[in-house]
């Protein structure tokens, strides 16, 4: 029987690919009403809150946006600071699905408030709207892609060294010497290396 861990580099872009999706629809979907209400006495358009007019603050949105962020770090660094920033990206997924299922039991509340302080209408009924599902369901993927990431992550290829920073002394018996004569200057265009460096 094979394991499902026998070739872990596989799993890099697919998990990274649900976490775009996820990150994405999860920021776009936050920015949208999730809760809709209806009266008799209401006034038209007054009875749709989007998440940022009633927290004051588009929460879900920010962390929509710092998931997604969370994939471009692990895309570019190695090591415990790429591990660290998976963990740091499950704390954002719990966060949004705290957020969702806050959602239910405040927002109604919130627009009846609303309404009935802009317009003096009672709301007779309040309602969920598809923008709060595609949110629950972003939550979920968001939740999902995040902890597989934080338990496939030491076994996806990093970015290699080669572009680094030197970060120790230079050794001065494998620098070669600066070429001054032309007979040098060329040479060391045969061999690859920049005579002006």
């Amino acid at each position: 029987m094979a394991e499902p861990a026998r070739h872990p580099r596989r799993t890099f872009g697919p998990v990274v690919a649900l976490e775009l999706v996820a990150g994405g629809l999860a920021a776009y979907a936050a920015g949208k009403p999730w809760v809709t209400g209806e009266g008799a006495d209401s006034a038209p358009g007054m009875a749709t809150m989007t998440w940022g007019e009633v927290a004051s603050s588009p929460l879900g949105t920010a962390l929509g946006l710092v998931a997604l962020a969370c994939v471009g770090v692990v895309l570019v660094t190695r090591g415990r600071f790429r591990r660290a920033v998976t963990w740091l990206a499950v704390v954002v997924a719990l966060g949004y699905a705290a957020t969702v299922v806050w959602a239910p039991s405040s927002l109604p509340d919130h627009l009846r408030e609303q309404v009935r302080t802009r317009t003096g209408a009672e709301l007779e009924s309040t309602s969920l709207t598809g923008w709060f599902w595609l949110a629950a369901a972003a939550a979920v993927l968001l939740l999902v892609s995040t902890a597989l990431a934080v338990r496939l992550v030491r076994s996806w290829p990093e970015m290699g060294t080669r572009y680094d920073a030197p970060t120790g002394a230079r050794d001065d018996a494998a620098v070669p010497r600066q070429p001054t004569e032309n007979i040098d200057i060329w040479k060391a265009l045969d061999e690859g290396r920049d005579p002006t460096a």
